[in-house]
């Protein structure tokens, strides 16, 4: 029913908040057409207390064992609907909807794996949303938010939840970092942590305008200035601004072309060879990483050098200040000859650019050609990276190793979804969505596979990154995200008062690393168990624990909170009478309880997301 004095049917334009009292959410939708979405959470305060919250969810699963289920009327207290957040009917132009290709992915799939066996069955809702969340955000999701997606009966429940955390501006906060990751990871020059959080706060930007992929990759590969103020100059100052590192880079991360094995020698195991890596070198020898002592603090700036007479450069420097007009490339057997002047040429493609162009056009054909929907490698390497990292394997491993000359897993399903996605324009948010909109992405986790065996039958668990790890437990403890003291930025060396630093310092890894290769540590075990926030987050005597024991009296509904806020779940009878035991033998209950919210965060489970 509607409040006093207000209709009960609402147009699209209002999106102030609406209270409402018992309302039969059906109705309202019905009211208000399907394509209306709304966003509902629980009131807190004057709604559910604590118990109540789990009482729903323990009622609402009896009921589903019994073959019954129920609306959202069954929740005694007040909905708030926090306004109408979007539409779910139309298509823009020129696109196949997310869940239409994801569809589409799914059937291509099973016809290239024809007679790999049964496959798992789709995870249920409290894994989902824990994985899409973690995924997505970076973080679990609230207990609130785990008990109301459990009892929403909607069957396009998932695909609004999807859509409505990639509109959340953590997304581009997780995926900036990721990216972050990716580029500083595989850098040569050490000073280089000197941008890298600038560069994640740029792309965070980014990825929350959803700029398209192609947009992203030209501004990083054509950036210039003080590394300070411009995050795009973060993979050039990742290399130092030397040429061969820099298009290595470059290549691998939008091609998925491991070139640089082909810098001193014709590539192994690819067709390229060496006269190919360094005319793609020639594109950037005009560009070069110099320190500005003129501002305090010092930086650095990435420039541009386009006069055509330079001082030569030494052959193989390890430190470049000034740009050069041309690339060379050494005499293997007179390595202090000047080398070879290299035309700059796209080795895909054989597009090339003339000796004596100025750095803007060089490097903004470069960026032109890349980016190009004819080009299928740059679509390629994003939806293999992306698709490895939420299905848990990509289509090619390493992910960062396509290449003519390798073999994909599945590549009708691969072509289909690169295809579409150049059509979407590049659009982030649409691959996002499409893939997890799968049946592949949806499945319940089994252990990797072994080598011999059908690939995608199940999804595979994640081992969370370090960024991911500390948020899931700043946001359990109520640590407030305070990052890096002032000037941190500036001066990299103050960096590691930040628990986030000294997180990412232990548990970080490689993000383009094949994922049987990251395993945990002594020091990572050292760090989890001992660290002051994880001390202080579960000292019964302050903080979130010690409102719990006063708020919560009862023992089994403050196990299933505990459970809830680190594992996003209820825990399974076993579980709930080994916690009940363990009280008993302690016998006090703050000193249990200490014990098992650590033991909860320092599980394998909370490390990773299934």
């Amino acid at each position: 029913m509607a409040p006093p004095g207000r209709s009960g049917r609402f147009p699209a334009e209002i999106r102030r908040s609406i209270w409402y009292d018992r309302v039969d959410l059906r109705k309202l939708m019905e009211t208000n057409g399907d394509s209306v979405r709304f966003e509902l959470k629980i009131r807190r305060g004057n709604a559910l207390n604590n118990g109540e919250f789990r009482e729903v969810l323990r009622r609402k699963n009896r009921d589903e064992r019994r073959g019954m289920t129920r609306n959202a009327t069954f929740l005694s207290g007040t909905i708030l609907i926090l306004g109408i957040v979007g539409t779910t009917s139309g298509a823009e132009s020129g696109r196949v909807q997310p869940s239409a290709a994801a569809e589409q992915v799914d059937r291509i799939l099973a016809s290239e794996l024809p007679g790999s066996g049964p496959r798992a069955l789709l995870a249920n809702d409290e894994i989902f949303i824990r994985r899409v969340t973690l995924d997505l955000l970076g973080q679990s999701p609230s207990p609130e938010d785990v008990v109301l997606f459990s009892i929403d009966d909607s069957a396009q429940k998932r695909q609004e939840l999807i859509e409505r955390l990639l509109n959340d501006p953590r997304f581009g906060e997780n995926w900036g970092r990721y990216w972050r990751d990716v580029i500083f990871y595989r850098k040569t020059e050490e000073r280089a942590l000197f941008a890298a959080e600038v560069c994640a706060k740029y792309l965070a930007e980014e990825l929350n305008r959803n700029a398209s992929w192609d947009q992203i990759a030209t501004a990083f590969i054509t950036a210039t200035g003080d590394v300070r103020e411009h995050g795009n100059a973060g993979l050039i100052m990742a290399q130092g601004g030397k040429p061969e590192e820099v298009v290595a880079e470059v290549s691998r991360i939008f091609l998925g072309i491991q070139i640089q094995c082909a810098q001193c020698h014709d590539h192994p195991t690819d067709r390229w060879k060496r006269e190919q890596f360094h005319e793609l070198a020639a594109f950037f020898p005009r560009v070069a990483v110099r320190r500005d002592m003129s501002t305090q603090p010092p930086t650095f700036t990435v420039v541009v050098n386009d006069r055509e007479q330079s001082m030569p450069r030494r052959p193989n420097a390890n430190q470049r200040q000034i740009g050069t007009p041309e690339h060379r490339m050494p005499d293997k057997d007179d390595p202090s000859a000047r080398g070879t002047v290299m035309n700059p040429v796209f080795f895909l493609t054989g597009q090339s650019v003339k000796t004596g162009t100025k750095d803007s056009e060089r490097r903004g054909a470069l960026a032109e050609w890349i980016t190009n929907p004819g080009n299928p490698w740059f679509a390629k390497a994003y939806v293999n990276r992306i698709w490895a990292e939420l299905v848990g394997e990509g289509f090619y491993e390493p992910i960062d190793d396509l290449g003519p000359d390798r073999e994909c897993a599945t590549p009708a399903t691969l072509d289909y979804l690169a295809a579409r996605f150049v059509e979407s324009g590049y659009d982030t948010r649409w691959l996002f969505h499409t893939i997890m909109s799968t049946e592949a992405y949806q499945h319940a986790s089994l252990a990797r596979h072994p080598p011999d065996t059908a690939p995608f039958q199940a999804s595979v668990p994640q081992r969370l990154r370090a960024d991911q790890i500390y948020s899931q437990i700043s946001n359990l403890f109520g640590i407030p995200e305070s990052g890096a003291p002032a000037g941190a930025a500036a001066r990299p060396g103050l960096m590691n008062r930040s628990p986030r630093f000294q997180f990412n310092s232990i548990f970080g890894y490689d993000p383009s690393a094949p994922r049987d290769e990251v395993a945990g540590s002594i020091p990572q075990a050292l760090l989890l168990m001992n660290h002051n926030v994880v001390r202080q987050g579960v000292d019964a005597r302050r903080g979130v624990l010690a409102r719990l024991l006063g708020s919560v009296k009862n023992d089994d509904e403050l196990i299933v909170e505990l459970y809830l806020r680190t594992l996003s779940r209820q825990p399974s009878d076993g579980e709930l009478d080994v916690c009940r035991k363990f009280i008993r033998e302690v016998g006090n209950r703050s000193e249990a309880f200490e014990d098992i919210l650590w033991s909860l965060v320092n599980s394998t489970e909370f490390l990773h997301r299934r």
